[in-house]
């Protein structure tokens, strides 16, 4: 049985946004392979919109699944205002799916732990590894850690 997951991973003004058809074996079908802006200006404004965004992808396009890059410690001194403002983002669109579909939190090194035997790194940067793991629309170099993410949740 296939199924439609989107996958989410969020900086701090924009999203990589990859949505798929995921079967049970065999490639993924990319289906889109988008970027959705965070707005300038006032942060609530684009905080709004973006929960909207969201929202409506996700009721019209029937998402069954979210899966999102997780947050993340990266063990180098205090919290920058780029990785706060990431998490809020996320926290936004964790929201606006979380009433409608699963949402499965993921994070980098959890795919690295328990995906195959190789880093999400290594794995971004193999061309065969995404020849063989997808079909469909292209997909994005930029958005090989987000289709990652999709890959790793179906075989988790």
């Amino acid at each position: 049985m296939t199924m439609r997951w989107l996958g989410l991973n969020a900086s701090k003004d924009s999203i990589s946004v990859v949505d798929a058809e995921i079967p049970a074996s065999g490639p993924i079908v990319i289906l889109s392979d988008d970027t959705w802006k965070v707005h300038k200006g006032d942060r609530a404004t684009a905080y709004s919109v973006l929960h909207q965004q969201c929202a409506d992808y996700v009721k019209e396009n029937g998402i069954e699944t979210v899966v999102i890059k997780a947050s993340a410690v990266t063990g180098q001194g205090s919290a920058k205002l780029g990785l706060l403002t990431s998490a809020e983002v996320r926290g936004v669109v964790m929201a606006a799916a979380g009433g409608l579909c699963t949402v499965k939190p993921l994070s980098k090194a959890a795919v690295s732990k328990s995906y195959g035997e190789r880093k999400v790194d290594e794995y971004c940067a193999d061309d065969a590894f995404w020849a063989a793991q997808t079909t469909g629309q292209p997909l994005r170099k930029m958005s090989r850690e987000t289709a990652m993410l999709l890959i790793a949740a179906r075989n988790a």
